[in-house]
């Protein structure tokens, strides 16, 4: 059909010309004058599908050596004793849903949080499935222990993608990591937490500090004593002459990578708003004991002042608790029950706060909060009564940010062995979480040839939106 691409100008009836040339057309097909004013009074009447706003924001709770999906998020009371563990489940607010006993807090706030069961990446390393999840890209070759950043493993982090597509707010970075990087024990880092081939000026800003700490400053990001405000401008000053005179030569890319890091470490300390992101005392005693006086708990406190402050992306990776077994993370290869009674209620005390705290500040509907780790533990207890790697089917879960509360999608097998329904894996979480940022995962981003890249291969879970 002929289509009149103009407004055209109203007549007294209210149609314009292109209503009455539609009119014309299709008049003999039956289509009168009468019946269209009734179509476009009733079209009028009905109303328009709700747009969701899209989040501001997202927080990735990143539980370094992974917890187990059986005492967590998806427990199975009803097999052997071998399988399901000693911890029993308990019933959540939502109706058919049960958590790890060790879960009451978090229990409460289920009508909030999107279960997902099925997740998936069949890679039993830690460091290699660690690199899949946070990039959406599986490592090559896969489990791989100890793998080490670099190509050909080189796909840019999730936080990195948002700081090359995202503006943020220009005096604070749009993708930070605290409280250090994720690593195996000897500090043998993780993949997956850079920028890769897109360069180091789109790392992720790396925070290393324990915000529990008294009198807790970020290192090297306060001005210091014996620099006057006057003798800072002074030094901006100098820097940008030399900038202005490193444009009329070829710059190195280490060169343009200071630059860009000078600049916005000049833009943070000139920022009150950017350093009072990070001054906790202002927080009260009450909220911070809420969130937990440890060094995870503080840090995810600290992320809720850096998305309030306009920080797109905030991942926070848990670090071990002194004293606590299997080195204070959730790599429970020994005495899973007991491991398990030290770490989860610290999660549970810590996660359960965040979602109520987002909420009563008006910030959840605006905030994504990603519970994850790099896979789950095996279905069988062994014979050190802990949970081995496991990386064929655990649990992850998602709320805020328009995710439907309340919702489990997917479900593992009898055991929680593997998937029965509802797989989803890392690049379906990452166009997920791009999805939610206002960022379409059809975005492109260029590899060091230049070539055209799509910042993810994954789906968007539609079903918890």
């Amino acid at each position: 059909m002929l289509s009149i691409q103009d407004r055209g100008a109203r007549l007294c009836d209210g149609l314009n010309r292109r209503d009455w040339l539609h009119v014309g057309s299709l008049g003999t097909l039956g289509l009168t004058m009468p019946a269209l004013l009734q179509a476009r009074q009733a079209q009028a009447a009905t109303p328009l599908p709700e747009v969701r706003k899209k989040a501001k924001a997202c927080i990735m709770l990143f539980f370094l050596g992974a917890p187990p999906q059986q005492e967590t998020w998806d427990p199975k009371p009803d097999i052997p004793q071998e399988y399901r563990g000693d911890l029993k489940p308990i019933q959540s607010a939502t109706p058919g849903l049960i958590v790890g006993e060790l879960m009451p807090k978090t229990a409460k706030l289920t009508e909030k949080i999107a279960v997902l069961r099925a997740m998936q990446t069949n890679d039993n390393a830690h460091s290699s499935s660690g690199y899949y999840m946070t990039t959406g890209f599986p490592h090559a070759p896969m489990g791989v222990e100890n793998a080490k950043p670099g190509a050909p493993n080189d796909w840019p982090s999730l936080g990195s993608v948002v700081r090359k597509v995202h503006k943020g707010n220009g005096y604070l970075p749009s993708a930070v990591t605290l409280p250090e990087q994720s690593a195996n024990d000897g500090n043998l880092t993780w993949p997956g937490q850079d920028a890769g081939f897109l360069g180091r000026t789109y790392d992720p800003w790396l925070l290393s500090c324990d915000p529990s700490a008294a009198n807790f400053q970020v290192p090297g990001l306060t001005l210091p004593a014996d620099v006057p405000a006057m003798r800072f401008d002074e030094r901006r000053s100098l820097l940008n002459q030399v900038n202005q005179h490193l444009d009329n030569v070829q710059r190195s890319n280490t060169l343009s990578v200071y630059d860009a890091q000078s600049r916005q470490a000049f833009d943070f300390l000139s920022s009150s708003k950017a350093r009072q992101a990070f001054n906790l005392d202002q927080e009260s005693a009450t909220v911070r004991d809420r969130y937990g006086r440890y060094r995870f708990g503080q840090s995810v406190l600290l992320a809720r002042r850096l998305v309030e402050a306009g920080v797109p992306l905030v991942r926070i990776n848990w670090v071990r608790v002194a004293g606590a077994l299997n080195n204070g993370h959730w790599d429970t290869h020994s005495k899973n029950t007991d491991a398990l009674k030290q770490l989860m209620p610290l999660m549970d005390q810590t996660y359960s706060t965040l979602l109520e705290d987002l909420e009563q500040r008006g910030l959840l509907e605006d905030t994504l909060v990603v519970w994850m780790a790099e896979f789950g533990r095996t279905p069988k207890i062994n014979g050190n009564a802990g949970r081995d790697h496991w990386g064929h089917v655990f649990s992850t879960a998602l709320a805020g940010g328009g995710v439907k509360g309340g919702v489990v999608h997917g479900a593992s097998d009898k055991i929680a062995a593997y998937p029965k329904d509802g797989i989803v894996r890392p690049q379906d979480l990452t166009a997920t979480i791009y999805h939610s940022l206002g960022i379409s995962p059809e975005s492109e981003i260029h590899d060091t040839q230049g070539r055209p890249l799509a910042i993810t291969r994954g789906k968007v879970i539609h079903q918890i939106m």
